[in-house]
């Protein structure tokens, strides 16, 4: 697979990323309290096996290690999430001076060893506290979001200057109050759309207080997106297709480019947004860059007895797929950053998530190859440079992700990372994938010396 390596701008970062509770463990530790995700987890039959991340990779005691691990990738970049429930336990409550000073040496590391910090605000830990009192379909919830914010920033944000609001907010409200699948594992339209209301305007509220505790930072939103495709010809089914990009991606995308939300999708929903005097705008905050994850595509069939937004995905016979089921398409990628590019006037992107599972093994001689997540890798990251080469502001990509971890409603069953961990003894391996990632990057310094 031919990556076009010079289409790439000569500082792009080259990064992993990872989030919060699928690594650190050390739930109970030094003033944590519990999050969403640490009760949803502790519920009987939520997660596959039962799993929980009360230790996961113990990344809260392994952080020098994992560093390290990074210097041998060759990262110049790593996306970490900030544990609300470490830092403010309570939700809106006082400071947890040992939990803002885990990230404090942790930044001040990743710089010493020349890494640059990409933080994420919210990875989908909401305080188990403020769930207590409404959580996200309550408009508190996002006024505490932005005060949380603005303690994080005072903290770090003379060293930090790449921050992130939310991450995909559309799994925040459609898959853990509509769906059910993740926490807090509601099932309700009338709550889910209200939460995905307000999850945006904790969006645009928090860019605020990033600003003004640290003027001069920039500041984005990552977005879960997929390439939408009808199932058959029929009319119903690209109605649906209508109906489900607006549910995964318009809907995320319109208002914080200050077009509101998709009235079409308003109508689909039937529920009457939470809207008062000035949140649009406030939605609307400008960014200063966009962050895309991208996994798979969609290929939709009408659904009109299902839920909203009464469409169903579709599983095609004789695709390749991962071991997560997913259909693998890298020119969705390519597509994604051209719509975002032409349709939505990104001035800066970001791949901020991209990676494939897959059921690794560790052989006799210690070794992990993974020859699927390396061609995933490669064809990804040469869609990503055809985009580039289009006129795609691309500034930089961060592979899913740096360790094996806590995979949410999955538990430990399915392995995304570029390094193996055994999870008995906390042993990390670089997999095959990371060597290749490592080459990639190391191929991509040398010929910008080169240019230069």
């Amino acid at each position: 697979m031919t990556i076009d390596l010079a289409a790439l701008p000569h500082d792009f970062l080259w990064g992993t990323a990872t989030a919060a509770y699928q690594i650190e463990g050390a739930v109970a530790e030094d003033g944590r309290s519990p999050s969403i995700w640490d009760t949803f987890s502790h519920t009987p039959g939520k997660i596959a096996g039962d799993d929980n991340g009360d230790v996961a990779c113990d990344h809260y005691h392994r952080w020098r290690e994992d560093i390290g691990l990074m210097g041998q990738l060759g990262v110049n970049a790593y996306r970490l999430s900030v544990a609300w429930p470490r830092v403010r336990p309570d939700g809106d409550g006082p400071v947890n001076a040992k939990g803002l000073d885990f990230y404090d040496e942790l930044v001040d590391a990743l710089l010493a060893a020349g890494i640059t910090p990409s933080v994420t605000l919210y990875h989908w830990d909401l305080p188990q506290a403020l769930q207590d009192r409404g959580g996200w379909p309550e408009r508190a919830t996002a006024e505490h979001f932005a005060a949380y914010a603005a303690v994080v920033a005072e903290r770090l944000g003379d060293r930090v200057h790449h921050w992130t609001t939310l991450n995909e907010p559309s799994c925040s409200a459609w898959i853990g109050h509509l769906e059910g699948t993740m926490a807090p594992g509601l099932t309700d339209l009338t709550v889910a759309v209200r939460a995905s209301y307000h999850l945006l305007l904790g969006h645009g509220l928090a860019a605020q207080a990033i600003r003004a505790a640290a003027p001069g930072v920039q500041v984005g939103i990552v977005n879960n997106l997929s390439t939408v495709f009808a199932a058959t010809d029929r009319p119903e089914d690209a109605a649906a297709v209508r109906r489900h990009d607006g549910h995964v991606n318009r809907w995320w995308l319109d208002p914080v480019h200050g077009r509101g939300f998709p009235a079409d999708m308003v109508e689909t929903y039937g529920v009457e947004l939470p809207e008062q005097p000035g949140d649009l705008m406030t939605i609307a905050t400008p960014l200063d860059w966009l962050g895309l994850n991208y996994y798979f595509p969609a290929y939709i069939e009408d659904d009109p007895n299902g839920p909203a937004p009464y469409a169903r995905s579709v599983r095609r016979p004789g695709v390749p797929r991962t071991g997560m089921d997913w259909e693998i398409d890298a020119s969705g990628i390519e597509t994604l950053l051209l719509r975002l590019t032409d349709a939505y006037g990104a001035r800066k992107l970001y791949v901020t998530e991209n990676g494939s599972a897959y059921p690794d093994v560790v052989r006799p001689d210690g070794t992990v190859d993974d020859p699927e997540r390396q061609e995933y890798l490669a064809a990804h990251l040469a869609a990503c440079a055809s985009a580039a080469r289009k006129g795609a502001p691309l500034a930089g990509y961060f592979a899913w992700s740096l360790l094996d971890n806590f995979e949410w409603a999955y538990g430990y069953a399915k392995r995304f990372g570029l390094v193996h961990v055994d999870y008995r003894t906390q042993v990390r391996t670089i997999k095959g994938s990371g060597h290749r990632y490592a080459d990639i990057i190391r191929a991509h310094r040398g010929q910008a010396r080169r240019a230069a």
